[in-house]
């Protein structure tokens, strides 16, 4: 069962950082990219293929950072 998830990311400013963090995600096996704008991605996922923590550790990798939604 697919399911939808939503990252805030910080430190985004430009189109080449939603390519950045577009190419990071849709490497990812099981994520598919519905959306990545500046401050925000949107994606659906297999969570038998991916993690949250693996898609937040891809984001993190590339120099960004997703923020807490307490």
């Amino acid at each position: 069962m697919q399911e939808v998830l939503g990252l805030p990311i910080e430190g985004m400013h430009c189109g080449a950082c939603v390519r950045r963090v577009t190419d990071a995600l849709g490497k990812l096996d099981g994520v598919e990219v519905n959306s990545v704008e500046v401050g925000s991605a949107r994606m659906t996922f297999d969570p038998e293929r991916a993690t949250v923590e693996k898609i937040v550790g891809a984001v993190n990798r590339i120099g960004f950072t997703v923020r807490s939604e307490k």
